[in-house]
């Protein structure tokens, strides 16, 4: 087989990447940022046992991931905006969905790959057919290199997606704003044993408070809202002090333990809006080219992305495995089972919150962002 071109250096594309060298098939990742290091890579991810745990176990990696899994985060726990607690769910190791930080899981699937294997500093600027299932990509500097077989893994805004497909992002209806609190044990207690030990959800109709317990006592928050994207860019986010205090105002009234969790953060607000590829978003067989993860099926955050982009990854490495001599049968197979998956990823994201929550009433389920639309 010729050499994978990967675009995107995310968990999808290294996922991919590593299985593609554990089956001893040739593979070049290009990737836009400077270094593994260049920028934050987000927060806490559940790795499932359904999807994202399998694809560490085809990549090989399951005794790397276990070291790096956080005892105790999958302890849950969900308040009312007046601080109490409506249900607590201690993490008794039984869980499926261990949490690890996604840097981490980052670092785990580069160190597995050969030196070199990931080209830093490579920004595509596009992508186009040169015939025969061969494609030319054109990099930011004006180089170019020809894929035999191209894969793109570069997210919500591909450049290879245009190969296959003219659906764009649109805007889900919902931003994140996030924010750190360091510390958090010694500096910002009461935020802190709001929290507990794993992650927070006060949820409210058309907003709600997340907060995860990263590594040490760091406060990780995501607030959410829903608004119109002119809604947010109303708020000069450049001046943290005045996007902090617009964003803590949807939450007046509720506990200090909980708006803390806004306006004492240790780092200027982040706004995160959500797009989304349209539901059941496919493409026809086009040779020579394919994608994984949000680059394939961008969805607004339901817990499933970082999973379903290695298990993508993982299956297609799987499938060229398999067809050595046959990419197009390879291909074929992977999108179809993709497809199909994609088509119920929904269903599958309720039924597995309704396993998670159990027996939480209905009238507080609501209130969950993404469990209505998921019915």
């Amino acid at each position: 087989m010729h050499t994978v071109t990967i675009i995107g250096a995310g968990l999808g594309g290294l996922t991919l990447a590593r299985v593609l060298h554990v089956h001893q098939i040739p593979v070049v990742v290009y990737e836009a940022e400077a270094s593994p290091t260049a920028r934050a890579q987000g927060g806490m991810l559940d790795i499932h046992d359904y999807n994202g745990q399998l694809a560490i176990e085809a990549a090989g990696l399951m005794e790397e991931f276990r070291g790096l899994v956080l005892e105790g985060r999958q302890a849950m726990r969900i308040l009312g905006p007046d601080g109490a607690v409506l249900v607590e769910k201690a993490d008794d190791g039984t869980g499926g969905r261990p949490e690890a930080q996604r840097a981490d899981l980052r670092q785990m699937l580069l160190d597995a790959l050969p030196a070199g294997t990931v080209r830093w500093r490579r920004r595509v600027s596009g992508a186009r057919a040169l015939g025969g299932g061969r494609h030319e990509v054109t990099f930011a500097d004006g180089s170019t290199v020809t894929a035999d077989l191209l894969v793109g893994a570069d997210g919500a805004w591909s450049r290879v997606r245009p190969l296959l497909s003219e659906a764009t992002p649109v805007y889900a209806g919902t931003s994140f704003v996030e924010t750190y609190l360091f510390d958090a044990d010694t500096r910002h207690p009461a935020a802190a044993r709001a929290v507990g030990g794993g992650s927070l959800m006060a949820p409210a109709p058309d907003r709600a408070i997340h907060a995860h317990r990263e590594r040490g006592d760091t406060l990780h928050t995501y607030v959410e809202l829903t608004k119109p994207q002119d809604w947010f860019d109303a708020i000069d986010f450049t001046d943290a002090a005045v996007a902090t205090a617009r964003i803590a105002q949807e939450f007046d009234g509720w506990a200090p333990e909980l708006t803390a969790l806004i306006t004492d953060g240790d780092t200027p607000p982040v706004l995160r809006p959500h797009y989304t590829l349209p539901a059941g978003h496919r493409w026809d067989r086009v040779p020579g080219v394919t994608l994984v993860g949000d680059a394939a099926h961008l969805q607004a955050p339901n817990g499933e992305g970082a999973n379903l982009a290695m298990y993508d990854g993982a299956e297609l490495g799987k499938a060229l495995a398999a067809h050595p001599d046959d990419i197009e049968a390879a291909l074929t197979e992977y999108e179809q089972a993709m497809f199909t998956r994609n088509s119920q990823a929904d269903a599958e994201a309720a039924r597995h919150l309704e396993e998670m929550f159990g027996d939480i009433p209905e009238s507080l389920l609501a209130l969950i962002p993404g469990h209505q639309q998921d019915q």
